[in-house]
């Protein structure tokens, strides 16, 4: 497949073009500065900022699947829901067939009716960041005509080894035995091109962890 990962360089991003790789697709990585896409040749890197849907359009243009993993900067979280408006319009404007996001933790149950965000137990640095992952998810929940398919990880999403093992959960929180939430970038990434190559998950959110 030809897949354009938005945000390639960044901690899921490049975890995600690896996996890609090491699979056989066409990848297409893109950021604002796309120095460390060197390290893969047959990479196609291109800059982008997302600030325009005309320019997004004429990036994934001849995509099968679009990847955002775009991160928002730290003191403007809420970029993250324009942004997200943006990919959506560019989305429909080149005829891509499908938007993959990697999404937040946030939103999900940690009981019946009670987000993580709603427990508090999220400590407060996370709120912001948290709070734009769930208002991006519920702008592609009311779009149309874009078969989109929202990833959220563990509360702990972090750097780590590859082990191919994942569980998947539907709108909760993935916790293991121990009630603790995590998963790898690495992991992640595999959870993610599965469902690109198998989807399961068309037009719905779904969580990843251990």
């Amino acid at each position: 497949m030809n897949v354009v990962v938005y945000g390639a360089t960044g901690n899921s991003g490049s975890e995600i073009v690896k996996e890609l790789l090491r699979r056989g697709h066409k990848v297409t990585g893109v950021a604002r500065k796309v120095e460390s896409l060197k390290n893969h040749p047959e990479v196609t890197a291109k800059t982008d900022d997302l600030s325009n849907v005309d320019a997004i359009a004429e990036v994934i243009k001849g995509a099968d699947v679009v990847v955002s993993a775009y991160q928002p900067p730290a003191d403007n979280t809420d970029a993250l829901i324009d942004v997200t408006k943006r990919q959506i319009d560019a989305v429909k404007k080149a005829g891509v067939s499908r938007l993959v996001v990697v999404g937040g933790a946030g939103q999900l149950e940690v009981a019946p009716g009670v987000t993580l965000i709603k427990s508090g137990y999220l400590p407060a640095e996370y709120l912001p960041i948290a709070l734009s992952h769930e208002k991006a998810a519920e702008v592609l929940k009311a779009s149309s005509g874009v078969n989109w398919t929202y990833i959220a990880p563990a509360a702990y999403f972090v750097p780590g080894d590859r082990t191919g093992k994942y569980r998947t959960g539907t709108n909760n929180l993935v916790s293991d035995e121990k009630g603790e939430s995590k998963i790898t970038f690495a992991d992640y990434a595999i959870a993610l091109v599965d469902e690109i190559e198998k989807p399961k998950h068309e037009r719905a959110l779904f969580s990843v962890g251990y």
